[in-house]
């Protein structure tokens, strides 16, 4: 196995699973230039739902498929990963949802490893799906600097993930994505089953001072919702509420606090 900073050093390739987080996409997809061959799969796993599209504008389309991973983990030290939650996950999907051979052949290369993937019929709404459970997650997490079992068993901080559910389901709405009607339930499931002591890494982020996905998380949500003429309002109070760290961290404005 070779690591290498350099893609121009690997040269046209099978598969690329792109893992930078989610606001690194756009800068990360010029450097992969020099991997894409003709039958070359990028198979973004961020959170979010913007990063196939901005991949593609940098790679074309034909190139990005849809991709969504689950599970819980940080960084311990360099090259030590520690996974403390959830059963890991993989789903793959061409963004149009048609059958494909190079995402059959991926996902046995999966299997024969041991990884936990499926090809849904509609990886829209898989990505959405996520999208749905991570969003209220990341934003009341760091609003609050509890972690989940908290915050779920406020009824305060409660409803306001129940709000956040609703407003990314009429922003899903708007944008032509269908979802499965049991969509809320099926959140709301996910949310009471995950470790009382989770958080999540937009989070922590956020709490150690590090850039974070507030833009691709939260601000998207204020984004696609403008763009479809869907008001959301708690997502917009969240976002105003976090932009000073988010600056901060990225070293835009000083302060002290």
């Amino acid at each position: 196995m070779r690591a290498t900073e350099d893609p121009r050093q690997v040269g046209v390739v099978d598969t690329v699973l792109v893992t930078v987080k989610a606001w690194q996409v756009p800068e990360v997809a010029e450097a992969l230039r020099p991997l894409v061959g003709p039958a070359t799969c990028f198979v973004p796993l961020q959170n979010g739902v913007e990063a196939p599209e901005q991949l593609a504008s940098v790679l074309g389309v034909a190139p990005v498929v849809g991709g969504v991973c689950g599970l819980v983990s940080f960084i311990a030290a360099p090259g030590h990963i520690r996974h403390t939650a959830a059963e890991p996950f993989i789903k793959l999907g061409e963004l149009d949802n048609r059958p494909s051979a190079r995402l059959e052949s991926l996902r046995q290369a999966f299997v024969r490893a041991g990884v936990t993937v499926e090809i849904p019929t509609d990886i829209q709404a898989a990505l959405w799906m996520k999208f749905l459970f991570i969003t209220p997650c990341s934003g009341i997490g760091a609003l609050t600097r509890a972690p989940i079992g908290i915050w779920r068993s406020l009824p305060e901080t409660r409803q306001m993930s129940e709000q956040a559910v609703r407003e990314l389901m009429a922003v899903a709405h708007a944008r032509g994505i269908v979802l499965s009607p049991d969509a809320l339930h099926t959140t709301i499931g996910l949310l009471n089953s995950v470790s009382p002591k989770a958080t999540v890494s937009m989070q922590r982020d956020i709490m150690a001072g590090r850039p974070s996905e507030l833009d691709a998380q939260i601000g998207a949500v204020v984004r696609l919702g403008r763009a479809t003429g869907v008001t959301t309002p708690l997502h917009a109070f969240i976002y105003g509420s976090l932009l000073p760290l988010e600056l901060r961290a990225r070293g835009q404005i000083q302060f002290s606090g």
